[in-house]
């Protein structure tokens, strides 16, 4: 039977960027068997779409076992076909529907139903080989190229993946233990990756056990992602939750991230790759995150930083049982730079570390990268920051001839745990100053009465992104 497609009338509430025009999209009812009913379903995106389709319109069996590899992309091929007649979505219905990976088209929106659930395949020939990243120059689990993420696009515009709290679970475990045994001969794929990609949307749903990094836009600009549930064990390889790569204009809004690495690691390539590449992460908005990782960063700026970040503003951030609040890795011969970076009203409990900062994170891609190539490290910025029961309230190590500059805490209260180091800033190749913050810092950071550390009152593009009220009609039997 040729797939159904459901249309209804939708209302386009508010514009995506002010390039886009206001208005209303009339669409067409499509009539389906007379014996179903229809449910008509509501979501906020920053387009909304002309088109629908159910992934069993395409021959997909939700029952956990069956492949539906194929199901996923004959319809994504076959909506792909209404990209510049209003664009499609998608609809993933409730059930647990085994895939392997694929690719997204422009204009498009995958929406999993309340109780769908997008399984990742255990069956390595379902994940195509793709080659390393240009800013990396090798894979990050062994030299060679990495398997395709599981839900994967490049060169897209208008991309959503969203739905009612649905569940993406990429079944990390079989991919963790090959990691851990060093069978890997490619590098593990991540859950979601967007390349070349702009106008992005990732929010509403749960991920759990990704294979390696769960979400990953990276080369990309104006992001979206909110309202994420990222939920892997504490001692999972290198589960990022969410990483920003090489990317302009992001905003990262109330996620709740439990990982066994950074809850959000920014990043911008590796060494002379990355210097090469030459592709910062800028203009970043953090807001409203919860993070557990106790043996992480709830926000980890780097290591991979040889494309420069600069202008990331955090806020309204939460850590509980965490390694470190916001961390800065760098090395020599990374190169790049990470400056003006802005942290505020922070909440730390049980944490190892409050500040964080590394320049001798030597872990390179290749014996080719440049000693020259000293990161610059500058502007740093943390205000109005609780913490209770701390070992350490800061390790800051700069580079020797190449020290961190303008470092500026404000408004600090650190209680420490029953047991804490003796030393409790260990302070090294920095500079900066510091206001009623305790314990007292190091000499390094010396008190300056009066100071309030900076944080931008402009408003960057992406913070004006409004999201339009959208519907798909689909029938049920």
């Amino acid at each position: 039977m040729e797939p159904c497609l459901k249309f209804k009338t939708s209302h386009v509430v508010q514009g995506f960027f002010v390039i886009l025009v206001l208005g209303t999209l009339s669409l067409r009812v499509a009539e389906c068997r007379k014996n179903e009913v229809a449910e008509t379903l509501e979501y906020p995106a920053i387009n909304c779409r002309k088109h629908s389709a159910v992934l069993t319109d395409f021959g997909a069996v939700g029952d956990g076992k069956t492949s539906n590899t194929k199901a996923f992309k004959a319809a994504i091929e076959k909506l792909s076909t209404y990209a510049s007649d209003g664009g499609a979505q998608l609809i993933v219905p409730p059930g647990k529907w085994l895939t392997g990976s694929f690719n997204l088209t422009s204009h498009f929106t995958l929406f999993l139903q309340k109780d769908a659930v997008i399984l990742g395949s255990q069956d390595e020939s379902e994940w195509p080989p793709l080659p390393v990243l240009p800013s990396y120059g090798r894979g990050r689990d062994a030299p060679g190229g990495r398997f395709s993420s599981l839900i994967f696009g490049t060169n897209l515009t208008d991309v959503v993946i969203t739905g009612n709290n649905g569940t993406i679970d990429g079944q990390g475990e079989t991919w963790w233990k090959k990691f851990k045994a060093e069978e890997m001969t490619a590098t593990r794929p991540y859950m979601i990756e967007l390349m070349y990609s702009d106008q992005i949307q990732i929010s509403n749903l749960t991920l759990i056990n990704s294979p390696s990094w769960f979400v990953h836009p990276i080369y990309s600009s104006n992001i979206l992602i909110q309202g994420l549930t990222i939920l892997a064990p504490v001692d999972s390889p290198n589960t990022d939750g969410i990483d920003p790569d090489s990317c302009t204009n992001t905003r990262i809004e109330d996620c709740f991230i439990v990982s066994g690495d950074d809850c959000i690691a920014v990043k911008s390539g590796w060494d002379q790759y990355g210097i090469k590449f030459g592709m910062p992460t800028k203009q970043l908005v953090i807001r409203r995150l919860t993070c557990i990782s106790p043996d992480s960063a709830t926000i980890a700026l780097g290591s991979e930083m040889s494309g420069g970040i600069q202008d990331v503003r955090a806020e309204d951030i939460t850590s509980i049982d965490t390694q470190s609040g916001i961390r800065i890795k760098t090395a020599i011969g990374r190169g790049g730079y990470v400056k003006d970076i802005y942290a505020r009203r922070m909440i730390m409990k049980t944490m190892k570390y409050v500040f964080w900062m590394t320049g001798t994170y030597n872990q390179h891609p290749d014996p080719g990268y440049d000693p020259k190539a000293l990161p610059e490290i500058t502007g740093i910025n943390y205000k109005d920051v609780v913490a209770e029961n701390v070992t350490y309230s800061a390790r800051l190590d700069g580079i020797h001839g190449d020290p961190f500059t303008g470092i500026c805490m404000s408004n600090v209260t650190i209680t420490l745990t029953e047991k804490p180091k003796e030393l409790q800033w260990n302070c090294s190749g920095i500079a900066g100053v510091t206001s009623n913050v305790t314990p007292k810092p190091c000499e390094l950071l010396p008190e300056k009465e009066g100071i309030d550390c900076a944080f931008p009152e402009d408003r960057l593009p992406i913070e004006d992104v409004q999201l339009k009220s959208c519907s798909a009609t689909i029938a049920i039997l």
